[in-house]
């Protein structure tokens, strides 16, 4: 009896102790969030249907609008087009915080989309969004890993390196 007891009062509270603050996560990685930038089109940056948010295709947009452009295998390195991926990422965070306002309210980065402007011949476009994907596991962890398709691209709106889409569960 002593046991159940002291499991009913003990694993609440190490539920709290392991419960990750994320927006102390971001600090602690050097990441800084940005108001989003508005739509480039008639359409909606995000939408919400029960738990679960849908984000439009997001670019490597930097908190001053400017965008990283230009084709990996031509104009960017594979390097530099994970830093694009990295880059979308931010961009995306930075829509889904606005939209909830409190990081803490995901439950789960469920499904990505990552589209990369590259040359007929590149062909780790994995490699590229792990730019990406690798991102959202140091900022939520598990909550962090999400099914995923990486596919090239001929050309993307603007000449961006990346594009991507997500769908994202969160609490109520």
């Amino acid at each position: 009896m002593k046991t159940l007891v002291y499991l009913l009062v003990a694993l609440p509270m190490l539920a709290n102790a392991q419960k990750i603050d994320f927006d102390k996560k971001l600090k602690e990685l050097g990441i800084e969030l940005y108001p989003p930038t508005p739509a480039m089109g008639s359409y909606v940056k995000v939408v919400r249907t029960g738990n679960l948010l849908f984000f439009a295709g997001h670019g490597p947009t930097r908190a001053d609008n400017t965008h990283i452009q230009g084709k990996v295998g031509k104009d960017l390195t594979l390097e530099q087009g994970r830093e694009a991926a990295k880059q979308t990422g931010i961009a995306l965070l930075s829509t889904l915080k606005a939209e909830v306002g409190d990081l803490n309210k995901v439950k789960r980065i469920v499904k990505v989309l990552g589209m990369v402007n590259c040359t007929d011949t590149f062909t780790d476009q994995p490699k590229v969004i792990n730019g990406f994907s690798d991102l959202m596991v140091a900022v939520f962890g598990e909550k962090g890993k999400h099914a995923r398709s990486a596919v090239g691209m001929y050309m993307l709106p603007s000449n961006i390196a990346v594009e991507i889409e997500m769908v994202v569960e969160v609490e109520d």
